[in-house]
């Protein structure tokens, strides 16, 4: 179970919002549940409506420059880029403009094996290719090594990046960062191609009108794709490139949407969102990097005939698929080791090991399971002596300072508060595995709990067509601008009703004598049929459903629990079972309340059956007013101990076996150790 944060926007406050505008009152109270609280901030917020002058940024006159000078003078320019979809449309971007005013220009990416940014190999090669400047994108910041060596070997550097610089700038000609330190510009979160998009309007003079028309398309992609806060001047570039990815004349990227099922079946483009960019663009993009070579999606994108366009599109849909097929295998892995030993699950911080397991994706997955878990996760793949990981984590727990506390184990790392990646020695993985513990638990007593916020509870009257329309002005969603989430508290399930065969659910829901229906997606219908008539409460999002010319409101569950369940209560339970069985101490008075009575053994017992059931929907179907989800999963314990249930702790789901003989709780050693631990000390 997620903990659920509910907003409370002040009505008056959106009042005056929405009687000064025409905002609909439901958007008014997501900006004011944001912290929006006048119509002046919420005019800032919703419309950006130009980009401040490429100069403000440090050191872009001076790269413009040179980069004209180097062009009109016929020197051999190369662009140095990176192999995620930053850093592809980053370098076509620059690469083509280059070309087209007769630059003697060339490219180069490093594949994902070389590593990220510079390096002295690539250095070396283009020296013997006789390249005399060098200018990075989405790169740069940290080669201070690699810039000396450019500089011994008689070429000029340029560097434009949007990384955070270290305490040691590299020596260039010019330095285009906006988190420099001294950079006068007034929004620093430009992303790789966000800076590209700048230096070439620099190059123009200043004028952007002509760049965002041939680039806009590219660096709305590059933005929405490298999690950069979708704010200020971002929030131009995506709103702006969005229309212009629709109407694109570039065949490469139209062929590609085409393979990701973003064209309907008359050959019309459909209404595209960030999140269309975020999860049908960019993963084919970034699959390039992954599974073959970035080299493919840059020529994709500076294709310009069909045909070869469309061949190229299916292969980079390929590298997709099989990148997911990667997920899948690692994620099926990772799913046997918990069924194998669940006392993983009850870590404090999640570790999984394998061989071989693709180095491309083992981010992706730490996102996934950490979703999927709650926890903060950490994946390593082995690979021969060495080994390497990606990490990913929420809230207050920083994986920076994780790494920090286990440098003398690794090899090479870095990251930030939310993500990070590192190296170590295969033979170290375990030694690394209980450092990471030892850490999580001096930096936190109480391990934090993901969080899903909504904006307010919903009155069944705010769900109106003209009410869910009026949100879509504060898209485009993304970092730091989320779609909003909604309550409903005390929702009737009147019907539960199959999709494709049961693998998805709709419920009709009764809420307040007002009808509605939410989707559930990869939710299996009979598991939900048990919840008809009961009360729940959820946590949605809203959308418009057209069909035959009639408008609906769609609601779409991300979570959903019992009414009246306390939640503080729930993640104490949660917490104390984990360090059960983690064998942590608890104070004394804990063992006994969490050692289940025979009754409370069958009152649970009988809530199974021989379907699974998932333990959250087995926790409000049973008594959670009396048998917390600690005693639950002591219950479920004791069961699967004595042959009674199997249990699924990778799904976290249960169902009754079929026995031939009596079973004896008393056998029950898990049962026997709590007693001991409190009837000892009630004997004393």
């Amino acid at each position: 179970m997620k903990k659920w944060i509910i907003g409370e926007p002040d009505s008056r406050i959106s009042g005056k919002i929405t009687s000064g505008s025409d905002l609909t009152p439901l958007c008014a109270e997501v900006l004011v549940s944001r912290g929006i609280t006048d119509l002046k901030a919420a005019a800032e917020l919703i419309r950006t409506d130009s980009l401040e002058s490429p100069f403000q940024i440090k050191d872009m006159e001076k790269a413009a420059e040179i980069i004209n000078s180097a062009a009109e003078e016929g020197r051999k320019i190369c662009i140095y880029g990176d192999y995620d979809c930053d850093g592809i449309t980053s370098t076509v971007m620059l690469y083509s403009y280059l070309e087209c005013i007769g630059a003697d220009v060339s490219y180069y990416i490093p594949e994902r094996s070389e590593g990220y940014g510079l390096n002295e190999n690539s250095v070396r090669v283009l020296a013997e290719r006789g390249t005399e400047l060098i200018v990075t994108v989405d790169n740069g910041i940290s080669a201070v090594g690699e810039a000396k060596l450019i500089k011994e070997l008689g070429m000029d550097l340029v560097i434009t990046d949007h990384h955070q610089p270290g305490d040691e700038i590299p020596e260039a000609l010019a330095v285009v960062d906006p988190h420099q330190k001294d950079c006068p510009s007034s929004f620093k979160y430009l992303c790789g191609a966000g800076v590209v998009l700048k230096l070439i309007a620099a190059m123009e003079g200043g004028d952007y009108d002509s760049v965002l028309e041939q680039f806009g398309d590219l660096a709305a992609i590059g933005t929405v794709a490298d999690i950069v806060s979708l704010t200020g001047e971002n929030r131009f570039i995506v709103e702006n490139g969005l229309l212009m990815i629709r109407n694109t004349e570039r065949c490469g990227l139209i062929e590609l949407m085409k393979a990701a099922g973003l064209f309907d079946e008359n050959g019309e483009c459909r209404p595209l969102t960030s999140e269309s960019v975020a999860f049908a663009i960019a993963p084919r993009i970034n699959a390039s990097g992954r599974f073959g070579s970035p080299v493919q999606a840059f020529d994709l994108l500076m294709c310009d005939d069909p045909d070869e366009a469309e061949h190229m599109a299916a292969e980079l849909n390929a590298l997709n698929e099989e990148r997911k097929q990667a997920e899948e295998k690692i994620t099926n892995c990772i799913f046997e080791q918990i069924n194998d030993n669940p006392e993983l699950l009850s870590q404090r911080v999640l570790v999984f090991c394998g061989e071989n397991w693709h180095h491309g994706v083992i981010g992706i997955v730490a996102a996934k399971l950490l979703e999927k878990y709650g926890k903060p996760c950490f994946v390593i793949t082995l690979e021969g002596e060495s080994a390497r990981g990606s990490a990913r984590a929420f809230g207050d727990f920083s994986v920076f300072e994780c790494l920090t506390y286990c440098e003398n184990i690794l090899s090479k790392f870095g990251g930030h508060k939310g993500a990070g990646g590192f190296s170590l020695k295969s033979s170290d993985t375990e030694a690394f595995r209980n450092r990471l513990q030892e850490y999580a638990a001096s930096a936190h007593e109480t391990m934090p709990v993901y969080v899903l916020k909504a904006e307010k509870v919903l009155k069944p009257a705010d769900i109106n067509v003209r009410n869910v329309a009026g949100l879509r002005i504060l898209e485009p969603f993304g970092q730091d601008n989320e779609k909003p989430y909604f309550a409903l508290a005390g929702a009737i399930i009147d019907d539960v009703i199959p999709l494709s065969g049961g693998a998805h659910t709709k419920l009709k829901l009764n809420y307040g004598g007002s009808f509605f229906y939410a989707l559930m997606f990869r939710t299996n219908t009979d598991e939900m049929r048990s919840l008809k008539g009961q009360k729940y409460d959820f946590i949605v999002s809203l959308g418009i459903n057209s069909f035959r010319g009639n408008e609906t409101v769609d609601l779409q569950v991300a979570d959903m629990r019992k009414s009246g369940i306390n939640q503080d209560r729930f993640f104490a339970a949660e917490d104390a079972y984990e360090k059960f069985k983690r064998s942590e101490p608890l104070p004394e008075a804990y063992y006994k309340r969490m050692t289940p009575e025979r009754n409370e053994l069958i009152k649970v017992y009988t809530a199974l059956s021989d379907k699974d059931i998932m333990t959250e929907q087995l926790y409000m179907k049973s008594d959670p007013a009396n048998i917390n989800i600690c005693k639950l999963r002591i219950c479920l314990d004791v069961f699967s101990e004595l042959g009674l249930i199997k249990m699924d702790y990778a799904a976290d789901r249960s169902h009754r076996l079929v026995v031939d003989k009596k079973s004896n709780l008393e056998d029950s050693e898990i049962l026997r150790g709590l007693r001991s631990k409190w009837k000892t000390k009630a004997a004393q």
